[in-house]
């Protein structure tokens, strides 16, 4: 019966909301401003009853009260714009304006009454009425919100199955529980806070737990996710925290670290998955940054493949450092699409006067980029334009060359001859005893800037800088493995004991700038990369901070596999930054100078002109064997996996020539392919072909 009579109630409950919320926006105000006005009255009858302590009606002076208290009450709260507001969503700026127009009608009220003096009216009257009356007006809005709203949101936490715990009751974490108590994602089960001062006492209604609960809490309340709210703390501190979440089948979410946070309140959009980048990464080493931006600052940059990973970040980058004009240099219609249009936003938003140009060139056309530099006189170049996916330039040699080595033997000719002042080359830990093409073709652009720079005939000061991994770069096992994880599995790895050395983009770019800065000419720098990390260790901790088991012998029943595919064409097991030994250490403690061989620039010339017409003639052979005596580090073999290479010498045992499908022996197709291609070999072997001079612009 009683369930009955609860069932009855609630029905009629919710139609009463239902037919308040049809009525017009009108008669909605017209309900609150009768409420207000019978609040005044009310408060003032209140008032003098609590103070006569005699239960009467209102009898000669008393009368001006009623009148005065709703003639000043109503072109107060009609000015405040209370009457505007949507009590059911409105928040604490409701409350404040509610607070701020009531004690401003309680000061108006008490100097009436104080001034008028009526006989038979207690002053007391004058400052108990408004207090009343506050209680009231405050009261009802709050209880019309919490009508409103609260039935809906309890509604949303019964279905909502997602419990969660904040790691950090302070700021952030009580900002962010604010901002998630509005919405339907979450349910909050409590805080978790290092201060033993917190532990069982409550914020907000929320419990604070001692972290060394949190196995029991995550099991007996169901807490599926934790939201590590510590964007002040240590990284490293924050690392040890999502690390002792690792074993628990729970999602662990992380807000931005304080300098990530713009400034205002914690949004809910703050929330985000845990970054690997925030568990292999460092505290960031602060950069000389009045060195960079005499660098930087009022010149004309220019940055190669503006449109990449690295290539954006530098663009960001150098874009705080103010110079008068920064040229965004890429291949890719999109990639430069889009890096334009991030700094153009970031313009508008900092007020810089930076002229921002973007500039569609591959760097391997000589013609295009010789005219840019012409044009626009750039003193300061870095050139992150490469391609650097091995088993992609391993399947495409002769492209990865053309686009490497060509690409920046283009940069320092132009440069040289435009008169830049500074030329930084991206390099990658990959050119150091390399066994494949991309890694050999970026120690042979490291070469030629040693080269050129050992002449000490110009005044283009050529450096390089050298670094492993940048985690979240296109190509990149972290977006890999995320969009497998994401997928159900399998999470690929080649081998179940490579490594790599592994650097944020952020990270990677301030030193790249910072190195930039203190080349005095040739030096070939090294960036610090920390301790090497086995990419199967890497896979598995992405699939515990995703809330995920790995599946294996000693767990079948888990969540992800994780499947070893074999090593791929040209690829190490293991990757260093230094091919000699004993680097030099540097002002910024991130940043060493290493000291390595090169081949003078009047030999490498010779080498030079011969790539280039293996690259031209699509010799895929020569151009290896060029490799091979130029890089003394590297070593192939007569295979190759170019895909051009191997269609041209695949075998045919049938071909069809016409309708009826007759076919023709497979000797007689060889000798076809043979024919079709005799005049580009007679080319390539041409000795006098292969001896003329280095192709330049005025050639061209």
């Amino acid at each position: 019966m009683s369930e009955k009579v609860s069932r009855t109630f609630a029905t009629a409950f919710s139609l009463m909301q239902k037919s308040i919320l049809a009525l017009p926006c009108s008669a909605k105000r017209i309900i609150a401003f009768t409420f207000d006005v019978w609040s005044a009255l009310l408060t003032v009858w209140l008032a003098i009853e609590f103070i006569a302590e005699i239960w009467h009606g209102p009898t000669g002076n008393h009368w001006f009260l009623y009148l005065i208290a709703p003639g000043i009450m109503l072109p107060v709260f009609f000015a405040s714009g209370i009457y505007r507001a949507v009590y059911r969503y409105s928040g604490f700026a409701l409350f404040v304006t509610v607070v701020r127009a009531a004690v401003f009608y309680g000061v108006m009220f008490f100097a009436v009454v104080l001034l008028l003096d009526f006989p038979g009216v207690p002053h007391l009257v004058g400052i108990l009425q408004p207090m009343m009356f506050l209680l009231m007006t405050g009261g009802s809005r709050a209880l019309v919100r919490f009508w409103f709203a609260e039935p809906a949101r309890q509604k949303n936490r019964e279905v909502a199955s997602n419990r969660l715990l904040i790691y950090g009751a302070g700021k952030a974490g009580t900002e962010i529980a604010r901002a998630l108590h509005q919405s339907n994602r979450f349910v909050l089960a409590g805080y978790l806070d290092d201060d033993r001062e917190l532990h069982g006492r409550t914020i907000n209604g929320l419990p604070v737990f001692n972290p060394a609960d949190a196995e029991s809490l995550i099991s007996n309340r169901s807490i599926k996710t934790v939201l590590v709210a510590m964007p002040s703390a240590r990284r490293a501190r924050r690392n040890e925290i999502v690390r002792s979440f690792r074993h628990y089948p729970i999602d662990i979410k992380t807000l931005p670290g304080i300098e990530e946070i713009a400034n205002g309140r914690i949004a809910i959009s703050d929330i985000k998955e845990v970054d690997i980048e925030d568990l292999l990464g460092r505290d960031p080493v602060p950069v000389d940054q009045a060195l960079v931006e005499r660098t930087i600052a009022g010149r004309v940059v220019m940055v190669t493949g503006a449109g990449g990973s690295i290539g954006s970040e530098l663009c960001r980058q150098i874009l705080a450092a103010r110079p008068s004009t920064l040229l965004l240099v890429d291949n890719s219609e999109y990639n430069l699409y889009n890096i334009h249009g991030d700094l153009e936003n970031r313009l508008v938003r900092t007020g810089s006067c930076t002229t921002v140009v973007p500039l569609l060139c591959d760097v391997a056309d000589p013609l295009r980029f010789h005219e840019i530099c012409r044009v626009f006189m750039p003193s300061v170049v870095y050139h992150a334009a490469a391609y650097k996916h091995v088993p992609m330039v391993e399947y495409n040699p002769l492209e990865g060359i053309r686009n490497n080595v060509l690409g920046t033997l283009n940069v320092v000719e132009a440069t040289l001859k435009y008169g830049v002042s500074s030329v930084v080359l991206i390099s990658t830990d990959k050119a150091v005893r390399p066994t494949n093409i991309m890694g050999a073709s970026k120690r042979l652009c490291e070469m030629i800037l040693q080269a050129y720079a050992g002449e000490n005939l110009n005044s283009t000061c050529f450096s390089m800088v050298r670094f492993g991994n940048v985690l979240g770069s296109s190509g990149s096992v972290v977006p890999l493995f995320r969009n497998q994880i994401k997928n159900g599995g399998p999470v690929t790895i080649t081998h179940e004991d490579i490594t790599r050395y592994f650097m944020t983009i952020p990270e990677a770019a301030r030193l790249v700038i910072q190195a930039g800065a203190m080349s005095l000419g040739g030096d070939v720098f090294l960036l610090e990369m920390g301790n090497p990390v086995k990419i199967i260790d890497l896979a598995r901790r992405m699939i515990e901070l995703s809330g995920l088991s790995v599946r294996d012998e000693n767990n079948p029943d888990g969540d992800i596999e994780i499947s070893v595919t074999g090593l791929r064409p040209g690829e190490k097991l293991y990757e260093e930054l230094l091919i000699g030994d004993n680097p030099e250490a540097t002002a910024n403690p991130r940043i060493f100078r290493a000291t390595e061989h090169f081949i003078p620039l009047d030999i490498l010339r010779s080498d030079l002109k011969i790539l280039v017409k293996a690259v031209q003639c699509n010799n895929v052979m020569l151009a290896k064997q060029v490799l091979n005596k130029v890089v003394r580090e590297y070593r192939t073999t007569d295979d190759t996996v170019d895909f051009l290479f191997m269609e041209e010498h695949r075998p045919i045992t049938t071909i069809e020539i016409n309708e009826d499908k007759t076919t023709v022996k497979p000797e007689v197709v060889l000798r076809l392919k043979l024919e079709r291609s005799a005049n580009r070999v007679d080319r390539c072997q041409d000795e006098r072909f292969i001896n003329d001079e280095l192709p330049t612009v005025e050639h061209v």
